[in-house]
C-alpha cells in the first residue's frame, strides 16, 4: 500500500480529540494525535515510527522521535490581584518543578523526569500564599487540549494544598493559549490565566512578555489509524511518508488521509 499524495477525501480537524474520532470513523482514517489519547477508547492502533512504538520511556531515552513540548505562558502581570499573581507561580513552581507534580503528570500521560524534581516542601517555602485562605480564587487556563489531562489532574491535586481555591478550565485549542493570555482575546469573556500549546509558540507569539513561560513536560506525537486496519504498521515501511513525517514533527496542522 503506497501513498502518493493527500487526496481530495482529506478532512479538517479542530483539536486531538476531534482527529481521534475523525479517524476511528473511517476504515482508511490515518491522522496524528498525543500519547496521552485514550486509544483503546477511541478504537485506534498506534503505529511504530522507525520501529520503535510511541511510549513514555522511549520518549525519555529518545529513542522514539516524534516528541513535541507541552508548553506555557502566563498573562503579563494583570491577574486582578496579586494573591491570583502569586497563586499563579505557585501552581507553575509545582507543576514544573515538584516531585509531587511531575508524578501526576507523568500518572495520566505526560513525559516527565520525576527524579529531577524536588520536593513540594522545599519549593513551598517560596509560595506562602498557599497556606491563605484562596477559596475566592478562580484559576482559569485554556489552549491545547492535548494539556487538558496532565493539568486539570495537576490543579486538582494542587487545590487542597493550595488553599482550595477554584478552577476554571477552557481549552480549546493550542492557538488559543497565547491569544487568551497576552493576544487579542486577553480581555474578552474567554481571558485566562496561563495559556498552554502542545508545541512550541511561534515566534509571532511574543510569550515573553508574558510574566512566566516554559514548558512542563513533552508528549508523543503518534500516527494513528483504526483498529481495524491493519495495513500501516510503521511508517519506516512507506516511503512516501516522509514528507508527513516531517510535516508532523515541525508542528503543521495535517487532516486525516485516505489512501488510493
Amino acid at each position: 500500500m503506497g501513498l502518493e499524495s493527500l487526496t481530495s477525501n482529506s478532512v479538517e480537524t479542530t483539536s486531538n480529540g476531534d482527529m481521534a474520532k475523525q479517524v476511528s470513523s473511517s476504515p482508511t482514517g490515518i491522522g496524528y494525535v498525543s500519547l496521552t489519547t485514550d486509544f483503546e477508547a477511541n478504537e485506534l492502533t498506534p503505529v511504530s515510527y522507525e520501529g520503535v512504538n510511541p511510549t513514555v520511556e522511549t520518549v525519555n531515552n529518545g529513542t522514539y522521535k516524534l516528541a513535541r513540548p507541552f508548553s506555557f505562558v502566563t498573562r503579563a502581570g494583570d491577574f486582578g490581584s496579586q494573591e491570583k499573581e502569586q497563586l499563579v507561580a505557585a501552581f507553575l513552581d509545582y507543576l514544573v518543578n515538584s516531585t509531587e507534580g511531575r508524578q501526576v503528570v507523568l500518572a495520566v500521560g505526560g513525559i516527565v523526569d520525576v527524579g529531577a524534581g524536588k520536593p513540594w516542601s522545599e519549593l513551598k517555602a517560596n509560595h506562602p500564599i498557599v497556606d491563605q485562605d484562596n477559596s475566592g480564587i478562580t484559576l482559569k487556563t485554556g489552549g491545547s487540549t492535548s494539556v487538558d489531562k496532565t493539568i486539570t489532574a495537576a490543579v486538582q491535586s494542587f487545590i487542597p494544598m493550595a488553599g482550595n481555591f477554584k478552577f476554571e478550565p477552557n481549552h480549546t485549542g493550542s492557538g488559543d493559549g497565547f491569544k487568551r493570555t497576552l493576544g487579542g482575546e486577553k480581555d474578552g469573556a474567554n481571558a485566562i490565566d496561563i495559556g498552554f500549546a502542545s508545541r512550541a509558540f511561534k515566534s509571532e507569539e511574543t510569550v515573553a512578555s508574558g510574566l512566566m513561560s516554559g514548558e512542563y513536560a513533552k508528549d508523543a506525537v503518534v500516527v494513528v489509524v483504526p483498529v481495524k486496519n491493519d495495513a500501516i504498521k510503521d511508517l519506516t515501511k512507506l516511503d512516501s511518508w516522509k514528507f508527513l513525517v516531517e510535516t508532523l514533527k515541525h508542528g503543521q496542522t495535517l487532516s486525516k488521509l485516505s489512501n488510493r
